[in-house]
This record gives structure tokens, C-alpha cells and sequence, in this order.
């Protein structure tokens, strides 16, 4: 079994407010959960109104799979005209670990 995970560190656009950055940041964790089938989630930054972390995990038997996911998942982040992404670290997880 294998567990990968994602952080992505988002600099938004024109975004003034903590109540405009959700608005930008919740659609985008919604739809990275129905397209992707991961888990995902907020999960930093929530005090800065123009910065998001979201992390994205997924389990799976296989590797391959993983890597799969969490590839299409970052371009589909880097194709956002609403954000600028800042870095994506990718971290596998494996019974070795």
C-alpha cells in the first residue's frame, strides 16, 4: 500500500479579503475532490488573504497510480487562471516508511 501526498502553495489574484479567498479556494478544493477522487483540504496560510496551502493525499496498491494522480492534479492547478502556483511538493509513502 502506498500513500501520496501533495502541498501546493497558491499566490491568488485579485483577492482583497479573507471572505474573497474562500470564495476563490473552496470551489477549487470541490472540484479537485469530484474530478481526482482524493482528499483534499486547506491547510495553511488561512490567516493571509492572498496566500493557500492545499494538501491533496491518495491511497492506492499501486505506485503508478499515484504518481498518475498527483501529476494530473498539479496541472490542473498550474492551469488555473485564478491562482499563480508557487511550488508543489510530492511525497510517496510506502511500507517502508
Amino acid at each position: 500500500m502506498y500513500a501520496g501526498t501533495l502541498r501546493l502553495d497558491l499566490l491568488l489574484g485579485d483577492v482583497r479579503s479573507l471572505k474573497e479567498k474562500r470564495s476563490v479556494v473552496r470551489p477549487i478544493v470541490a472540484e479537485l475532490h469530484r474530478r481526482f477522487g482524493v482528499s483534499v483540504a486547506e491547510t495553511g496560510d488561512q490567516d493571509l488573504y492572498r496566500r493557500a496551502e492545499i494538501g491533496i493525499a491518495v491511497v492506492s496498491g499501486e505506485l503508478g497510480h499515484i504518481k498518475d494522480v498527483l501529476d494530473r492534479c498539479e496541472r490542473w492547478m498550474a492551469a488555473r487562471p485564478e491562482v499563480d502556483l508557487l511550488s508543489a511538493r510530492q511525497r510517496i509513502h510506502g511500507d517502508d516508511d
